[in-house]
């Protein structure tokens, strides 16, 4: 007979967001991603207070400086070190509208994001759960999927913009509106994702079990559900903010977005685009700034995916 009196007893039950943070390491462009999205939004939140210029200013003794680096290139360079991004045609600083402009980028996507999350999470859920209310869900959801989305923002700015700036300011009004328009216009990937794992999971046999012991289904959805399907949440969200980034720019640099003093990188965008040939920076530095922004958290998606996917984690 085996002697189990001096072997070790067995260790604890891993825990799974260790073996998610595990696998996760193991994605070097995950990992790139998540810290230049931290970088990006410490910068924008706290980036005002250290450099404390005026987005807003206007100086026109200071205007049309290019960025420092250019001196690197051309010694006649119109540079001055206290605006190392340059100005612009009416001397605001560079580097102060790009931290204003990626503040309201930012949280025009982190707000639209949410709110996709929330519509899209409720109805996939709702609609994986109640046979009887999944096909109208669906088919709404396909009708949503078939309108074109550019468009459709266009006329719903156009119809709202004024009424919401005369309640909440013409600022406010805007981040209401360009929230609320992205949010509804794309919730229905996640809707459809999270529908597809409730159908897997209320045959699976813990939630049997608790409808068998007569649990109600506001609570079989919030406790044994809503768990089980974070993953996939998680994964949206991420595309949703890339998403959300791309669509406010997008608004803005066609004009109807915020206020033409208002600062986003969409309209520093178009600010730049009639003097972009004299001017390449002007354009350059908050594409880059999109850009980047949006690949950091593509590639966090995708890290995320595989780290929260059983099937395909420890490959």
């Amino acid at each position: 007979m085996t002697d189990l009196s001096n072997q070790s007893p067995l260790a604890p039950p891993r825990s799974q967001w260790l073996n998610v943070w595990d696998q996760l390491k193991k994605h070097k462009g995950a990992l790139m991603g998540g810290g230049f999205l931290l970088f990006i939004t410490l910068a924008v939140l706290f980036g005002p207070y250290i450099w404390t210029l005026d987005p807003q200013k206007i100086d026109y003794r200071a205007r049309d400086f290019r960025p420092v680096y250019q001196l690197l290139f051309d010694a006649d360079a119109k540079a001055a070190w206290g605006h190392p991004l340059g100005t612009d045609q009416l001397g605001r600083d560079g580097l102060a509208n790009i931290l204003a402009g990626g503040r309201t980028s930012m949280a025009v996507g982190w707000a639209a994001m949410l709110l996709t999350l929330f519509i899209g999470t409720m109805i996939g859920v709702i609609a994986g759960y109640f046979k009887r209310l999944d096909g109208p869900l669906m088919r709404l959801t396909d009708l949503f999927l078939s309108l074109p989305i550019l468009p459709l923002l266009l006329v719903a700015v156009t119809l709202f913009r004024q009424p919401l700036r005369a309640n909440f300011g013409p600022e406010g009004g805007m981040f209401i509106l360009i929230v609320a328009i992205i949010g509804i216009t794309s919730w229905m990937p996640t809707a459809r994702i999270v529908r597809g794992d409730v159908l897997a999971l209320k045959e699976r046999e813990f939630v049997l079990a608790a409808r068998s012991i007569g649990t109600r289904p506001g609570a079989m959805i919030w406790r044994h559900l809503l768990p089980n399907v974070i993953s996939p949440i998680m994964v949206s969200a991420t595309l949703g903010l890339a998403a959300a980034i791309i669509t406010e720019s997008a608004l803005s640099f066609l004009g109807v977005g915020f206020p033409s003093d208002f600062p986003t990188w969409g309209k520093m965008l178009a600010d730049a685009v009639q003097r972009m040939e004299e001017f390449p920076e002007r354009v350059m530095l908050p594409g880059v700034a999109i850009s980047l922004t949006v690949l950091s958290v593509n590639y966090l998606g995708d890290g995320l995916r595989d780290a929260l996917d059983p099937r395909i984690r420890g490959r």
